[in-house]
């Protein structure tokens, strides 16, 4: 079993079914960023151009989405943000999507301190998932975060600068997922550990980049890769 990961869309939707192995995969999961500070109809776009991808779509709005686009991706089935999903037997996905503030006023910021109570909540879910699927039994879970922990190589602009989110990074250092799938800083694409957590930024779908989660035989794993 596999699943494509993209980050940041920005309804650049031309490569997503040139992915190698995107339309065998079990779903293509969008971490966030859909538009450019669009409304449904934008992202309505994005999401019919990503069913042709793949059929089972997740998705979780990022902070150049309008809050309407929440809503639509629920009418969907498809949201991701705040909830926990069961992807397969042993493996629970997270997501959480906006960012904290920025200097560009977006329009879906947060607070950190609203951020972190947000992971909280939905690593609450997630865990009560993960043992109605398993009580008692071995389980990996992925968190989809669109704003990238602080102080790492994933959260680095171009100027050197760390802009990624402090409760982020305590939020992966308390629970450690044993993946991190972010996005929102597009020049910093990379992989980095923190801790046991596997963190990974495939940065702008247009440049090419993607995650690959495989699961076999109740190993997971997940690669950076480029189209």
């Amino acid at each position: 079993m596999y699943w494509i990961a993209v980050g940041d869309v920005h309804e650049t939707v031309g490569r997503l079914r040139s992915i190698p192995g995107v339309k065998g995969a079990d779903g293509l999961i969008l971490t966030g960023d859909l538009t450019n500070r669009g409304r449904e109809a934008e992202a309505a776009r994005v999401l019919d151009e990503a069913q042709r991808a793949n059929p089972v779509v997740l998705a979780q709005m990022g902070n150049m989405d309008h809050g309407d686009v929440d809503g639509l991706l629920t009418r969907r089935g498809q949201n991701i943000h705040r909830q926990a999903r069961l992807l397969a037997p042993g493996l629970v996905l997270m997501g959480v999507g906006w960012s904290t503030p920025t200097p560009f006023h977006t329009p879906s910021e947060v607070s950190e301190d609203m951020l972190a109570q947000w992971l909280d909540e939905t690593h609450n879910k997630a865990r009560e998932l993960a043992a109605q699927d398993r009580p008692g039994g071995a389980q990996h879970l992925v968190a989809v975060i669109h704003t990238p922990p602080l102080n790492t190589g994933l959260d680095r602009t171009l100027n050197g600068v760390h802009v990624g989110s402090p409760a982020v990074r305590a939020f992966l250092a308390a629970a450690q997922p044993a993946v991190c799938i972010c996005g929102h800083i597009h020049e910093a694409v990379g992989e980095e550990l923190l801790g046991r957590t596997q963190v990974l930024n495939p940065g702008l779908l247009a440049e090419g980049g993607f995650v690959r989660l495989s699961l076999r035989q109740g190993e997971l794993r997940a690669s950076l890769e480029r189209i």
